[in-house]
């Protein structure tokens, strides 16, 4: 009878160590997802500031569509071409500079019409985030046909002189129907 007692402390002791080795292990674990929830934060809280800076920039142009690349995410523009939403996608660093893709798309879902626009790029001001037009360039670019035709486009730039991290907006300006220019050669 006496052995019957002590059976339930030993396994209640034995639990209670057992218990206390399992939460230890766990710690390590725990921490690592602490610390990747900070990095996730971090990441998101950059993102809506780039968020507000380009929702700013482009409130106040009436000319043109500025996008931040730290927003990842798209921008409305009114054209000469009817309204554009645009987006800046695969950004990624090669020899001398960056390349990304310049997601085109006319929201009515309308055929998107060939085009001519002037792709501007370069860093932000640190401190008031706006961009700074001592750094800047530009590229002519020209929207051809789509075949079959589409109410989206995609066109590949290439920023040179610039890390994908010094980029810090991409503007689309000067939009002009191609019908209206000489043919793009």
């Amino acid at each position: 009878m006496s052995s019957t007692r002590y059976r339930p402390a030993c396994l209640l002791a034995t639990a209670v160590l057992l218990a206390g080795c399992a939460q230890q292990t766990e710690i390590p674990k725990l921490h690592n997802q602490v610390v990747e929830l900070k990095q996730k934060l971090s990441t998101l809280t950059n993102q809506a500031t780039a968020l507000e800076q380009q929702n700013q920039l482009n409130q106040n142009s009436t000319r043109g569509a500025y996008l931040l690349p730290a927003a990842n995410s798209p921008a409305k523009l009114q054209s000469s071409i009817g309204e554009l939403s645009i987006a800046l996608t695969q950004i990624r660093p090669e020899a001398g500079g960056t390349q990304a893709v310049l997601q085109l798309q006319v929201p009515s879902g309308h055929t998107l019409a060939p085009f001519h626009a002037v792709v501007e790029w370069g860093p932000l001001d640190s401190a008031s985030g706006k961009p700074l037009s001592a750094g800047s360039l530009s590229q002519p670019i020209v929207v051809g046909d789509t075949q079959p035709a589409s109410s989206e486009r995609q066109v590949e730039l290439r920023f040179s002189g610039v890390t994908p991290e010094q980029l810090g907006y991409v503007r689309l300006h000067s939009i002009t129907p191609r019908d209206a220019q000489s043919p793009a050669p």
